[in-house]
């Protein structure tokens, strides 16, 4: 309004409504850039992708969901270099990510989120964890470093593209993984996973150079040879590893199946409607690869494919898209969550935060404050923390929203959380994390930083990473994660 009281209105230019219209697709966007780097049994590769997130607006809902994802740089394959005093080469594999990273045009400050993983033989080097801690750290923002098969059956799942396989189909997929070390199993059924699984089962258990000398024989080969009484000859080993895997697409694994789980015996119960498989022996069974390196992935590749052929199997198998390089596309594109506009970050609160523990406090729907007080100091004792380490309180939110509800859950946390320089660190499967952080904050002066974010997925035993906020979205990036290195 001017002097007189009359109305006047000002014309946009064409470059204000450019920025306006900028503004308000990123508040509602979010486009990060990934990498996920794979150091497993066999072999080691990255890849660079970006992933597009949207807000849920329509459903009026704070979550964000990937819209669009796309791969920007694929490395070579590198065979993983070990040394002879059972640890990992990291002066090569250094050289191989920076020469990646180069190729690709892109430097570490260009990453936003990813994650290093470790797998099969690879993890049990006594190295490991140290050098996935230095590459995650030095990879981008918020790169995580991980390791353990359910991670892995879980990426490999979605890096192979039969999670979207099951979603579009509504049908139940078994995804079977077959690495150089391991076989991870995923059961996936309207786009869910509902089990997953690992044996020491894999393509370079046995390796032979030119000449047809042992070069390598993985403990498991040696299981498998003495428990059946075969040689440990490329055939015979083929043999009975791919009867191990056909046992465990079958839903009957033998007893030497089950000595060679790497995880809890399988138990899923559901019959699946197909099967695909992942991992470099797929690249065999479906054709893609005919060169040899002096393992059994090929004859066991071949034995796996007759079976389905002569019809054994029940239910037909199909190519989900991608092999050897599933794990490193879930490493690259599956990995990061968004938390949205429902959340409280108190000033005291310092990100990121990386390794937190996940526990879930089992909480009576009533919220009464004692009970919850005394639920959640057990839960956070089973990880032996401290109060100058950080632990992830994940609520499971059952009913509606009300004061009284919320008012005593946060008296509850508030009670055993105590004081601390460690954040307090809340995470909601509900749109209510900014209402109990401010209530904590505000009405209970908690004097701990509270970080309370909401529209999360997890399980027990998970890790997170959580980044910084990203702006103008107001939202803040969460790295879910498995951290299961051998204690040595």
């Amino acid at each position: 309004m001017h002097d007189g009281d009359e109305p006047h209105f000002h014309e946009w230019s064409e470059d204000e409504r450019k920025a306006l219209a900028e503004t308000i697709w990123k508040a509602e966007n979010v486009v990060l850039t990934t990498v996920g780097i794979d150091i497993g049994s066999s072999t080691s590769h990255l890849m660079f992708a970006r992933v597009h997130l949207q807000r849920k607006t329509q459903l009026l809902s704070s979550e964000f969901v990937v819209v669009r994802r796309e791969i920007l740089w694929r490395s070579p394959i590198l065979l993983t270099p070990f040394l002879p005093d059972f640890t990992i080469d990291a002066g090569r594999l250094r050289r191989f990510i920076d020469e990646a990273y180069a190729a690709a045009g892109l430097a570490p400050d260009n990453i936003d989120s990813g994650a290093v993983i470790l797998t099969g033989e690879a993890l049990k080097r006594r190295n490991a964890e140290a050098i996935a801690g230095i590459f995650a750290s030095e990879a981008g923002k918020l790169v995580c470093a991980s390791a353990g098969h359910h991670m892995e059956s879980v990426l490999a799942a979605h890096g192979a593209g039969a999670v979207a396989m099951s979603r579009h189909t509504h049908r139940t997929v078994l995804n079977v993984d077959i690495g150089g070390g391991t076989t991870k199993l995923a059961l996936i059924e309207n786009g869910a996973i509902r089990a997953t699984c690992a044996v020491a089962v894999g393509g370079r258990l046995l390796v032979h150079d030119a000449a047809g000398n042992p070069v390598r024989v993985d403990d498991s080969a040696r299981k498998i040879s003495r428990s059946l009484d075969i040689p440990l000859r490329p055939e015979a080993l083929a043999e009975a590893m791919a009867e191990i895997v056909l046992s465990l697409i079958e839903g009957r694994p033998g007893e030497l199946a089950k000595q060679l789980h790497l995880t809890p015996v399988w138990e899923a119960g559901i019959r699946p409607h197909l099967v695909t498989f992942s991992g470099g022996v797929a690249e065999y069974i479906f054709g893609r690869e005919t060169e040899t390196f002096g393992d059994v992935a090929q004859p066991l590749a071949e034995r796996i494919a007759g079976a389905f052929r002569a019809g054994r199997i029940g239910v037909p198998m199909m190519d989900p898209g991608q092999g050897i390089r599933a794990t490193v596309i879930g490493a690259s594109q599956f990995t990061v969550q968004l938390s949205g506009k429902t959340i409280h970050l108190s000033d005291k609160a310092r990100l990121p935060v990386r390794n937190v523990p996940v526990v879930f406090p089992a909480l009576d729907p009533d919220f009464h404050a004692p009970t919850v007080a005394a639920a959640v100091t057990s839960v956070i004792s089973l990880v032996d923390s401290e109060k100058e380490t950080p632990v992830a309180l994940a609520i499971r939110w059952q009913g509606e929203p009300h004061y009284q509800r919320l008012r005593g859950l946060a008296a509850g946390i508030a009670m055993a959380a105590g004081s601390g320089r460690a954040p307090l660190i809340l995470i909601v499967d509900r749109d209510v994390g900014r209402l109990l952080g401010h209530l904590l904050e505000h009405e209970l002066g908690v004097e701990r930083g509270v970080v309370s974010i909401d529209g999360i997925e997890l399980r027990e035993f998970d890790y997170v990473d959580i980044g910084a906020p990203i702006e103008p979205a107001d939202v803040v990036p969460v790295v879910i994660k498995s951290l299961l290195f051998p204690v040595h």
